[in-house]
């Protein structure tokens, strides 16, 4: 069988992907239409670029998130090892240098000896062994040739935003100050207060506000776990309040009280001069973003060093065409990772790489193929894009209700989350010792 594997799409789970397959001595040959095609959310042409927030999530065990990225860890992650050497502090949250963790993984990747880089657009798909990574942002020929492959009705879409960056100096500190949540970690946001008169003037314009045209955008479309701050807006005064403007947990120092609202700011490079307007993401037009966020008194004189934008993500209907190591159910040379399978999350995306790869490199090599336990977080995520009961299936974010329950009972959500986290993360050496059994 032929030992070369073509990896189309070098995000984070093409990225991945490639460098798992390398790694196991397979030839490679990753095709990235960057430089040579740009799309409207991507500005560098560095590979693994972060194109809405520069935070991996949540890093304690019990998140969800944070035991996924120390599963992958444990196994030789690529796209973990760069984050972690890129790391800025944010609390309790792995976020990263954007440019330098893109950077990073650039320089990994084509500095390997088993992978061949091809800077072009890929409008067909590919002969197997191959192991698609295109992203939300794939190009219309080769969706059109993937929808084609498939009989022309596996493709759902919906609707990503990112949130706008300003410049650290241009923030008023007098009307905010640095701390996170509950004193959790060390105080690396910056909290912006704003008062109940300043809250309802702001919701106000926000839901009226202009939004640019993204052609077939409606509410209902819209993905639940990146919705746009204005979308929220219009479903009710204090929604914000209760998501990504919610004070519980940021007493103001100056009074010791917690504001009506706050707005959060994450740094978004290691040297602290760029700053991300947490939960924001958005499609207002570009005046009307500086119009109304130049509302909360912090950011009155913000400099915006980037607006927020909307594109379109396109996922397949998984449960229907993949099974759970990510691949064709008629054709397990040709697999599928990242977002367009159906997980959502820059984590989850590397962990469908990392788990796409290492079944594909078993069956090109002829070694038993993995088959990470349920109770695994990756395992589970893999268990989910296959599940064939799921009818109505909608993109997801790792979460500890797709684990199997304890045979135990728990008390308190935390200490139940642990012990999820924990037996997964004693099923992770013992599956790979079996492994190497078979």
């Amino acid at each position: 069988m032929n030992k070369e594997v073509i990896v189309v799409g070098a995000g984070l789970a093409g990225s991945e992907a490639a460098w798992q397959l390398a790694q196991r001595g397979l030839q490679v040959r990753l095709i990235e239409m960057k430089p040579e095609k740009m799309t409207p959310a991507h500005h560098s042409p560095d590979f693994a670029e972060l194109v809405c927030s520069n935070s991996l999530r949540g890093d304690r065990l019990e998140n969800a998130v944070g035991l996924l990225k120390e599963e992958l860890r444990r196994m030789g992650s690529l796209i973990l090892a760069c984050a972690d050497a890129t790391r800025v502090e944010a609390g309790g949250c792995l976020a990263v240098d954007r440019q330098g963790f893109a950077r990073l993984v650039t320089e990994r990747i084509r500095s390997h000896p088993n992978i061949t880089v091809e800077a072009r657009e890929v409008t067909e798909l590919p002969a197997g062994p191959v192991i698609l990574a295109t992203g939300p942002l794939t190009s219309e020929p080769l969706s059109e040739a993937i929808a084609a492959y498939f009989g022309g009705a596996g493709y759902l879409n919906f609707f990503d935003a990112a949130a706008p960056l300003v410049s650290a100096e241009s923030i008023d500190m007098n009307a905010a100050w640095f701390a996170s949540r509950y004193d959790r970690g060390t105080p690396d946001y910056v909290n912006c207060a704003l008062d109940e008169t300043q809250y309802k003037a702001f919701v106000r314009e926000l839901a009226a506000a202009e939004e640019a045209p993204v052609h077939g955008f409606e509410d209902s479309r819209v993905f639940e776990g990146c919705m746009p701050v204005e979308v929220m807006a219009r479903r009710g005064e204090d929604t914000l309040r209760f998501g990504p403007m919610k004070p519980v947990g940021l007493p103001d120092p100056k009074t010791g009280k917690e504001p009506y609202a706050v707005v959060q700011l994450r740094k978004d490079n290691a040297a602290g001069t760029v700053y991300n307007l947490v939960g924001f993401q958005t499609h207002l037009k570009f005046p009307e973003q500086k119009r109304v966020f130049s509302m909360i008194p912090a950011l009155a004189r913000a400099e915006f060093l980037r607006y927020g934008v909307m594109h379109r993500n396109t996922f397949l209907d998984s449960p229907r065409l993949l099974d759970r190591s990510y691949a064709d159910r008629r054709n397990p040379m040709v697999a599928f990772a990242g977002q367009m399978t159906g997980v959502e999350g820059y984590v989850e995306s590397t962990a469908s790489g990392y788990l796409a790869a290492v079944c594909m490199a078993a069956r090109i090599l002829g070694e038993p193929l993995p088959d990470f336990p349920a109770e695994t977080a990756i395992g589970a995520l893999g268990r989910y894009i296959s599940d064939e009961s799921v009818t109505q299936f909608q993109p997801m974010n790792v979460n500890f209700g797709l684990l199997p329950p304890l045979d135990r009972r728990v008390k308190g959500k935390a200490n139940k989350n642990l012990a999820l986290a924990q037996r997964a993360l004693e099923a992770l050496p013992l599956h790979r010792e079996k492994e190497e059994l078979e």
